[in-house]
């Protein structure tokens, strides 16, 4: 059974547990439906836990390309599992477990511009704690199924969908869609992509329902 967690304080206290048990790198996966909150959740962690001893790897910086999306026709799906370079995400998380000793540099998504930025973020040599969220970290199909494997703990972030749907469209407003897009695109694409989110809860360490 998972553990659940009511609140943020929670979490940071969790964290702040496993670092005193563990002398070593730890890598905790943050999963949620399109628009749960997950980089909200993710910024409240690092504002509360130790400066220098954290890092964050959102599994966004594996977008395919635009350029690529259209030569495979997966334009219309962008956000769905195979959409993403899974593979390139994987062996990042095998450097991370691996190389204690240099700086690691990963590609960073930017929204304004819907591609990403390569070796825009840094795991620095000296982290102990690594945050790494995305929608398909326990999904086990198109290769995610070695995500998993990397990580030491999964959290899934569970908030009301009516909420979410909101903050959703919100966000898609924000970053350039019409309202009427935005409603298209969060009730379509992003929600056959929740449903399959969705899915892969069971599998989860810890709940966090907030």
């Amino acid at each position: 059974m998972p553990v659940i967690l009511n609140s943020v304080d929670q979490a940071v206290a969790r964290i702040k547990e496993k670092s005193l048990k563990n002398s070593g790198r730890f890598i905790i996966g943050i999963v949620g439906k399109p628009g749960a909150g997950k980089s909200t959740l993710t910024s409240y962690l690092i504002e509360n836990l130790p400066k220098n001893s954290i890092s964050l790897v959102p599994m966004d910086g594996y977008h395919l390309s635009n350029i690529q999306l259209q030569r495979l026709g997966l334009s219309d799906r962008k956000g769905a599992f195979n959409t993403f370079d899974v593979n390139g995400y994987v062996n990042l998380l095998k450097r991370i477990n691996s190389d204690f000793d240099k700086d690691i540099y990963f590609p960073i998504f930017h929204r304004e511009i819907e591609e990403s930025y390569a070796a825009d973020g840094i795991v620095p040599a000296e982290t102990k704690i690594i945050l790494t969220e995305g929608n398909y970290l326990l999904l086990n199909q198109g290769g995610w199924e070695a995500v998993a494997q990397e990580l030491d703990e999964v959290w899934y972030l569970k908030i009301d969908d009516k909420l979410r749907l909101e903050r959703l469209v919100k966000r898609h407003e924000v970053y350039g869609k019409d309202s009427e897009s935005a409603l298209a695109w969060a009730t379509g694409t992003d929600e056959h992509n929740a449903k399959l989110v969705e899915l892969t809860a069971d599998k989860a360490d810890v709940i966090i329902e907030i």
